[in-house]
Formats: structure tokens, sequence, C-alpha cells
């Protein structure tokens, strides 16, 4: 056992720790390809200041007149990604509240879909319709260990619930894309089995027999130590189970949510059939894992008809990564094949600041890291010289000099859940439609108690 264990951690310990934290995981001391290209370039500055627009702040609450461009070239997309280059900074944390209130209140979207299990979602999303509990208490139940539990996710989620008590009559939602990590609890598999015992209780044996042995599942590492066959037998049962479900004539939205989260409960298993002894596991699982966040987002935007602000981090938004030998095909890949350009990516970038962080990939604490100044021949030590501290822009119709820029890749830092990592190519162009630059940020707030 101990051994299967050091196996795991060794070969899957990226993948892992990225699900069971809900979030992006960038490699480790992975150096950027590129050299300092700026010296060798008309300088893009000046045309980028043609495309800039200011950023009067990140806060939420303020006046939203310097969004009134944003929502122009967000234009009738119906799934907005909005990214983040670190995962534990306020001000990506609080513009997403920002847009999002803008989102609702000028261009009519009604659902917030965040980088975190499915169930989690689902958790917060009854306390946004129903009023029952806590919004604190909810935000430490369900994003506990995350890089969500901050201060600025439980005040975006107090906002939710607020305006839904203001507006019944149009209500906001929340929703987790995601797998079902670190856990997925008896209480979920309950939201399928009750469903069939109420509607279908002939199909219950059958149901139950197939969820034995992955029901409930408490701990990743725990179910990864499990052998490999063992594991892909069980993922075939879920993926029965799902059929079974499917299988059975109904119709309304009752029937829809328990189809969709056997489906959430067969991907999770599926996921979890990661072969440690398989170099390219990493890099299967992480496409599969964005698959079925694209999945999940397209299927909530196709049967409930809302508009949703998509938070994730940038590798997941972007069209492409900046590490695509962990993330071959993004979230925003998916989205895009299967939304066309009702899918619009806003990536983030910063120059300088503070970031929450972990040092080591499973367990450890969150920690505060800082970073100086980007580097010259960086992107971001580029689109810094531009003369608004902050800004956005439109990097489809932005002039030909800064275009030309953008289609070029250059080093880029993109930090997730494991620090240090060092800074990637990536091409902004290439990556996003829309992207947002801050010259500071610092770290995220840690929820009370």
């Amino acid at each position: 056992m101990a051994r299967h264990r050091m196996r795991i951690s060794r070969r899957v310990l990226l993948a892992t720790a990225a699900v069971a934290t809900g979030a992006f995981l960038a490699p480790v001391a992975v150096q950027a390809a590129s050299a300092d290209r700026a010296g060798s370039e008309q300088n893009p500055v000046r045309a980028l200041e043609k495309a800039a627009h200011p950023l009067r702040s990140t806060e939420p609450g303020k006046n939203t007149a310097d969004l009134r461009a944003l929502g122009s070239m967000i234009g009738d997309a119906k799934v907005v990604g909005l990214g983040e280059a670190t995962h534990g900074s306020h001000e990506f944390f609080a513009m997403k509240e920002r847009v999002f209130r803008y989102l609702v209140e000028e261009k009519g979207f009604t659902t917030f879909a965040l980088e975190m299990s499915w169930s989690a979602g689902v958790q917060i999303d009854d306390y946004l319709q129903t009023g029952k509990g806590d919004a604190r208490k909810i935000a430490k139940e369900t994003l506990a260990d995350s890089p969500w539990e901050r201060e600025e996710f439980v005040s975006l989620i107090e906002w939710m619930r607020d305006y839904n008590s203001r507006h019944p009559e149009r209500t906001v939602h929340f929703m987790g894309d995601d797998l079902n990590a670190p856990t997925m609890d008896g209480a979920f598999f309950g939201r399928v089995t009750d469903y069939v015992q109420q509607h279908h209780p002939d199909a219950l044996p059958k149901l139950n027999e197939l969820y034995t042995g992955l029901r409930p599942i408490n701990n990743f590492l725990d179910y990864l130590s499990k052998p490999l066959a063992e594991r892909q037998q069980l993922a075939a049962k879920a993926q029965e189970a799902l059929e079974l479900v499917s299988s059975q004539k109904g119709s309304g939205d009752a029937s829809a949510w328990a189809e969709q989260n056997a489906r959430s409960i067969a991907q999770t298993a599926k996921f979890l059939t990661i072969n440690p002894e398989d170099s390219d596991s990493v890099a299967t699982s992480q496409r599969f894992r964005d698959e079925v966040m694209a999945q999940n987002v397209a299927w909530w935007q196709q049967r409930t008809g809302q508009k949703v602000l998509l938070s994730a981090h940038n590798n997941h938004v972007a069209y492409t990564a900046s590490t695509p030998e962990m993330y071959p095909k993004t979230q925003g890949s998916f989205l895009r094949d299967t939304m066309g350009k009702n899918y619009l990516p806003i990536g983030f970038t910063f120059n300088q600041g503070s970031f929450l962080s972990k040092d080591t990939a499973l367990g450890g604490d969150w920690k505060k890291f800082t970073v100086d100044a980007a580097k010259p021949g960086s992107n971001e030590n580029t689109l810094d010289q531009v003369r608004y501290r902050d800004f956005y822009l439109d990097l489809r119709n932005a002039p030909a000099p800064a275009r030309n820029w953008l289609s070029a890749a250059r080093p880029m830092l993109n930090i997730g859940t494991l620090w240090p990592t060092e800074p990637r190519d990536a091409a902004l162009g290439k990556a996003y439609d829309v992207l947002i630059h801050l010259h500071e940020v610092r770290e995220a707030d840690n929820l009370k108690p």
C-alpha cells in the first residue's frame, strides 16, 4: 500500500492536487522558451494604448461607467470565461464580483460558474434559491481547503443571495462545473437515488447495486490507492448507472437534474481511473477534466437558457494554455468547439504583487508569496508601460501593430496552487478575446472564523 501511494504521488500528484482543490496547477520549474524579443520588434505600447480602456476600480459596488466598453466587447456572448493569473489575489476575485454584478444588471446574465465541484455548487445554489442557512457557513463547508475559501467569495455569495431576495422573479444562480473533489459524499448520490426511488422505484435495486463500492468517496487519495482494475470496474458501473437513469422515462426538471447528477458521478469515477504507471496520465486526465468542465457549463446554459459568467484560471478559460504539455486542450477550446462565438474568454495579467499559493503539491498551508515587477521581454512588462494603471482591451480589434505584438508568444506568469513556477510562453491574442491588465495585486483575504 505504501509503495502504491508513493507511485501515485510521483506520477499523478499534479493532476490530483489540481482536482482535489478544484484548481489550476502549473508545473514546477519549467523554463520559458522564448528570449527577450522586445528589441527586435516595433514598440507596441502606443498601439496598445489606443485600444486600452482605463479601469477605475476592481472593487464591486462602484460606479460601472468604466465597464460599458467591456459590455460592448462581450456583445451577445452567452458564456463569458473570466480568468485569473493567480489562484489567490484579491483584485482578481473582487473584479469577478464586480463584472458579474454588471453583467447581471446590464447584460441579462444570471449564473456564476466556478472551477469547483459540481456537488458543492449545487449546495451553494440551494442556499441562494431558498435562503436557508448562512452564507459564511455554506462557504466554509463547500469551499474548505480550496483557493476559493476567501472573504471575496463570501462577499459574492452574500450579494447573490441579497439580489435574489430583492428579485424573486429573476434569481441568479451558482454552479460548480468541475469534478466532485476532494470528496463525493452519500448525500450527493442521494440526489440520484432519491429521484429514482420516487419516480422509478423498480430501477432502484439495480441502481444501488451499481453504486456499491463507489458510494461514498471520502478522500481522493484513499480512493486512488485502490488497484487500477477495481477503479476501472467501478467507473464502468457508474457509467452503467448513468445509462440506467437516462433510460427511465421522465420529463421536466427533476428528471434532467437527476440525470446530470448521475453524469457528474460517472465523470468523476472515470477521472479516477488515472493509471499511475502511465507517463501520459496527467495530460490525459487534465484534458478530460477540461472537457468535463466545458460539458457541464454547456449543459447548464442549454438547459436553463441563462447567460453564464465562467470563473476559472487563465489556462482553463483560454483557447490555448501556456502549459500545453499539462493542459493539451482547454475548457475554453472545448467551449469554442461547442458554442462558437457565443463563448468569449477574458484573460488577466498583472505586473507585480502578492498572492496565496502552496509550496507543496498535496497538503500544506496557503501562504503569501510576492513577485517583483515583470521582467523586460515579458507580456506583462510591455502591458504595464501603457499609461493607465489598470485597463482592459479587445484583442480582436486592436490596431495592427498591437495585434502583431499580441500574436507572438512571450513569457507570461500564470500561477496556480503550487509555487514557485516559471513564466511560460503565451501568445495573448491567440488565447483570449479580451484582456484585463492590473499593475499590482495583493493576496486574497482568508475566510474569517
